[in-house]
């Protein structure tokens, strides 16, 4: 009889056989059910921001178009606390199952929103949910899979990423065009159900969590705070007024002091083992992201590219972010997954810098394409080699905790770093070049080239925080 699923704590046999891998008979359909939902929820990425334009202007809140994304952010900064707390005190089960509850309702009302603000509140919604899902995820590779699988079950979460990402926009925008916006929403919900009947049972076995104690409320009441305080401040980012500081101050003060709280002890400061991993996760989510939302402006307004072609410049990094995240999973490389870390930061690092160089007369505009194949390979490696690192480095009881800190960081990154380069940019008069359209203008060029570079200077900050992977 196959043993159950909770008495694996993870370390597994040196041998295995068809029916231990990851598509084997005991692993088969968990692992399609998580693979498919991981689908969905990139395909909905994907989609929703190809349609939110539309829906915008339908609903006549283009003024609010940014909080349309900030939202789901913001509020799943709060559920992924909760998630970790709630998969360590009762099992993963129940939060992926009200996560997903939850991300669908959030589909359905902003699928029937008839005002921007209640597609705003519809994006909230679907954020808690979203926390909660991804989070429970991840710690159902921790407890679900041995050691040695779990390296390739991550690589496949960012293998499900690829073809939604290249279908999704296109898919969608046809869809708006053709039907409705709203359908863009309306239509995912029903497709999420069949993955989870086939891995309920499957998910049944890992169900029952390891710690005694009730969920910690402290924490919640943290993580609360830190969603509250990146509201406030991507608020303030939003305003080009001297009024807007006061919400920033206020923003700060809120979430500097709860997250050093929420994640682990030494983050900030790059502590050996476990903190610095969590930290660089999110050093290199939130350089790498910083730097791509102006990629296609750049191109646009300095290049003279058009829309599509600008955002396809783009596309063979997912590529081979799936293969950088294939490559980590080899288990020759297991040893080394320290040191893949590093060179994925290393060959991030370069693409952002070979990036700026398009700035230069000159220069062929390529280069963007081959520099982001290349930042991609680095991410697929440093990405899912750290979510394997941080399952490996968790004592038991301990998964949800850390996989949720892990997600902070990466949400926390994207939201400070891609703000910081918004600030720098509409202060160095980046705005007024872009917005005038294609006109090579030498202060737009100035302002697009101080991002790059300063995205370059915190990824080559990871490259050292890379070297403190390694625990005391």
């Amino acid at each position: 009889m196959t043993a159950p699923l909770t008495t694996d704590t993870g370390t597994g046999s040196a041998a295995s056989g068809p029916a231990d891998g990851v598509l084997g008979r005991r692993h088969r359909a968990l692992t399609l059910g998580i693979i498919t939902v991981v689908s969905l929820i990139a395909f909905e990425a994907s989609a929703v921001n190809t349609a939110m334009p539309v829906a915008a202007r339908a609903l006549d809140g283009v003024g609010m178009y940014a909080f349309a994304f900030s939202a789901y952010f913001t509020a799943s900064l709060f559920s992924m606390t909760l998630s970790g707390e709630w998969c360590d005190r009762s099992g993963p089960l129940a939060p992926l199952f009200t996560g997903i509850a939850g991300f669908g309702a959030g589909l359905l009302l902003a699928g029937g929103a008839r005002e921007m603000w209640m597609l705003v509140a519809a994006r909230a919604v679907q954020g808690l949910g979203g926390g909660l899902v991804l989070v429970a995820l991840y710690v159902v590779v921790g407890r679900a899979y041995p050691e040695r699988l779990r390296p390739r079950v991550l690589a496949a979460f960012s293998a499900a990423w690829v073809v939604p990402v290249l279908v999704g926009p296109p898919v969608a925008g046809a869809v708006a065009e053709r039907l409705s916006w709203r359908w863009v929403f309306l239509a995912i919900p029903v497709l999420v159900l069949p993955p989870l009947l086939v891995m309920f049972p499957a998910l049944r076995q890992v169900a029952r969590g390891r710690r005694a104690q009730r969920i910690g409320r402290r924490r919640i009441v943290l993580a609360l705070a830190v969603a509250a305080g990146a509201a406030l401040l991507q608020y303030a980012g939003q305003r080009r007024e001297w009024l807007s500081l006061l919400p920033a101050l206020a923003g700060l003060a809120l979430l500097a002091p709860s997250i050093v709280r929420l994640l682990p002890r030494g983050t900030f400061r790059a502590a050996r083992g476990l903190p610095s991993v969590i930290l660089l996760r999110g050093i290199a989510a939130g350089a790498f992201l910083g730097s791509e939302s102006f990629v296609p402006l750049m191109l646009v307004t300095q290049r003279e590219f058009s829309p599509t072609a600008a955002g396809l410049s783009l596309a063979g990094g997912g590529l081979t972010w799936a293969l950088g995240s294939f490559t980590q999973s080899r288990a020759r490389l297991a040893p080394y997954r320290r040191q893949l870390m590093c060179l994925g930061m290393v060959l991030m690092t370069s693409a952002v810098a070979a990036v700026s160089t398009v700035l230069i007369d000159g220069v062929p505009a390529w280069v963007v394409a081959v520099s982001w194949v290349v930042g991609g390979y680095g991410m697929g490696l440093t990405v899912s080699s750290g979510s394997v690192l941080v399952l490996e480095l968790s004592r038991p009881g301990e998964e949800g905790a850390n996989s949720a800190a892990l997600q902070m960081s990466d949400a926390l990154g994207n939201i400070v770093l891609v703000g910081a380069g918004g600030v720098l940019f509409g202060a160095l008069g980046g705005g007024v070049a872009g917005l005038d359209g294609p006109s090579g203008a030498t202060g737009g060029a100035g302002a697009f080239a101080a991002v790059f570079l300063s995205m370059a200077g915190v990824a080559a900050v990871g490259i050292w925080v890379a070297t403190r992977l390694r625990g005391r």
